[in-house]
C-alpha cells in the first residue's frame, strides 16, 4: 500500500515544521485578545508538539512511509529530521541549557526529583500487570496468545521504553523473543500512548500554579534556582555580538562532536570488551548505546563548562539558542504522531492507556502525600517514559534552567530500564498464565 505523504522531501518538511513554530511563537506573544484567551488555555510547547502531529496525520508530512515499485516491491522511506534534531540539536540544547547551571542550587532541590521518578518507575512496573489482569475480564483474547505471539512478550517490549529507552526497548526484544512481525505493533503503541501522556503533561504546564496549590506544594527550592539563574543572566546580559554567537554555536557543537566521538569510542570499546554489553538479551547492553553516551557526555560537558567562564555566554543568549533547539526536537518529536492510528489496534492501544492511567494515578497519589511540586510529578513521569528525548523538554518548559534535573534523572532511567523491564515483564507473565 503506498502511504507516500504530500512532502516527501526534508528540506520542504523541515520549512513547514520551521513556519509551524514562527506561528506558534508569534500567536502566543500577540497582543490579540483572542489569542491570548487560546494561550491561557493551550501552552505553546503543546501548540509545537501538536501542529506538526495534526500534518502527519492528514498526509501532509511523515516520518516513515511506503511506496511500490515498479516490480511490485514495497519500499520503505523514512525522514532524517527527527534523528538530526536528537543527535544534532539535542546535545547541543543541553550544553547550552546546563551552561550556567548552579549545580549546588541543583542538589538543594531535595530528593522530592529522585522519589517522583522511582514512584514513576514503580507505576510502569506494576501498571503492566495490573493492566492486564483487568483486561482479561472485558477481553481475555486482547492479552492472550502464546509462545512468541504471546501479548505479554511484546508489552515488555513497551516495559523496556516506558522505564528506559529504546536500548532498553531493543533488550526486551532479544531477551523475552517476541515475533518481529507483531513488534510494530507494539512499536505504535508507545508512540501514540506515551505521546498522549506528554501533551496532557504539557497541557499540566499551563496550569503548574493551580495544581501546586492542590497539592499543597513547596516550591521555594525550584523558585529559589530560578531566581538564582535570572538573576545572574541579568547581571551579565548584554545585547549579543556577531562573535558571541559564533562562539556560542562553536561551544555547542564542538561539544556534540566530541560527545558522539565519545559515545562511539566508549560504545565500541564496552561491545568489544564485555560480552554482556555486546549480548542484546543481556541486561547490560543498554551500556552499549550510543544514544545514551551522547547525552551522559554532551550534560557532562555542560556541567564542567558551568565551572568555568563559558558560563557568561549566557548573557549574551546561550539557554534561548539552546531553547530553540529544543523546539525543533518537540516539533519532530510531534512529526511522528499519527492521531490516526489510535484506531489501527485499539485493543492493544486500550492497555496502554490503562497501564499509563495506573502510572499518572500512582505519581499524583504520592505527589500529595509528599506535597511534591507539579515539575517533580512531571519530569519524574517523563525521564521513565519519554526518556532523555524528552524529559529535558518538559523540565526546561517550567524553566530552561531545569533542563538539567530531566536529564540526570533519564539518564538513570537508561541504567535502570532493563532490569525494571524484567521484573515488570515477570510479573505480566503471571498474571497471563
Amino acid at each position: 500500500m503506498d502511504t507516500t505523504p504530500l512532502i516527501t522531501q526534508d528540506t520542504i518538511a523541515f520549512g513547514i515544521i520551521m513556519f509551524t513554530l514562527g506561528f506558534v511563537f508569534y500567536t502566543s506573544d500577540s497582543e490579540n485578545k483572542n489569542w491570548k484567551k487560546f494561550y491561557k488555555f493551550v501552552p505553546a510547547l503543546l501548540m509545537a508538539y501538536l501542529l506538526p502531529a495534526i500534518f502527519t496525520s492528514v498526509g501532509i508530512i511523515s516520518p516513515e512511509w511506503e511506496t511500490v515499485n515498479s516490480s511490485g516491491e514495497i519500499v520503505e522511506h523514512s525522514s532524517k529530521l527527527y534523528y538530526i534534531a536528537s543527535r544534532f540539536l539535542l546535545p547541543a540544547a543541553l550544553v547550552l541549557m546546563t551552561l550556567s547551571i548552579d549545580l549546588k542550587s541543583l542538589f538543594n532541590l531535595g530528593p522530592k526529583a529522585l522519589i517522583m521518578f522511582l514512584t514513576g518507575t514503580v507505576g510502569i512496573i506494576i501498571g503492566g500487570p495490573i493492566a492486564i489482569w483487568l483486561i482479561s475480564f472485558i477481553s481475555p483474547e486482547t492479552v492472550g496468545g502464546v509462545g512468541p505471539n504471546a501479548v505479554w512478550r511484546g508489552l515488555a517490549t513497551l516495559a523496556g521504553s516506558w522505564i528506559g529507552g529504546g536500548a532498553n526497548q531493543a533488550a526486551m526484544l532479544e531477551i523475552y523473543e517476541y515475533n518481529p512481525k507483531k513488534y510494530g505493533g507494539m512499536v505504535l503503541v508507545d508512540i501514540v500512548v506515551a505521546n498522549l501522556w506528554m501533551a496532557i503533561i504539557l497541557i499540566g504546564v499551563g496550569k503548574t500554579k493551580k495544581i501546586d496549590k492542590w497539592l499543597k506544594a513547596d516550591t521555594s527550592a525550584i523558585e529559589k534556582l530560578k531566581e538564582k539563574v535570572a538573576s545572574f543572566s541579568s547581571k551579565i546580559n548584554r545585547n549579543p555580538s556577531l562573535t558571541d554567537l559564533i562562539v556560542i554555536l562553536a561551544i555547542a557543537f564542538t561539544a556534540v562532536g566530541f560527545s558522539h566521538f565519545g559515545a562511539n569510542e566508549i560504545s565500541s570499546y564496552l561491545k568489544n570488551t564485555f560480552e554482556a554489553v555486546r549480548d542484546k538479551s543481556s541486561a547490560l547492553s543498554s551500556f552499549g548505546s550510543q544514544f545514551f553516551w551522547m547525552i551522559s557526555i554532551a550534560t557532562a560537558i555542560g556541567i564542567i563548562l558551568s565551572f568555568t567562564k563559558f558560563k557568561l555566554y549566557e548573557g549574551a543568549g546561550a539557554s534561548k539558542i539552546g531553547s530553540i533547539f529544543i523546539y525543533i526536537l518537540v516539533a519532530t518529536i510531534g512529526m511522528k504522531m499519527d492521531l490516526g492510528k489510535i484506531f489501527d489496534n485499539p485493543g492493544i492501544i486500550f492497555i496502554g492507556l490503562v497501564w499509563m492511567t495506573i502510572h499518572a494515578v500512582l505519581l499524583i497519589t504520592v505527589a500529595k502525600l509528599i506535597k511534591a511540586p507539579f515539575f517533580f510529578l512531571a519530569v519524574g513521569s517523563q525521564a521513565n517514559v519519554g526518556g532523555a528525548a524528552s524529559a529535558p523538554i518538559v523540565a526546561a518548559a517550567f524553566h530552561p534552567s531545569l533542563a538539567t534535573v530531566g536529564v540526570l534523572l533519564a539518564v538513570f532511567g537508561y541504567v535502570i530500564g532493563t532490569y525494571g523491564a524484567m521484573l515488570t515483564a515477570e510479573l505480566m507473565r503471571i498474571v497471563a498464565t
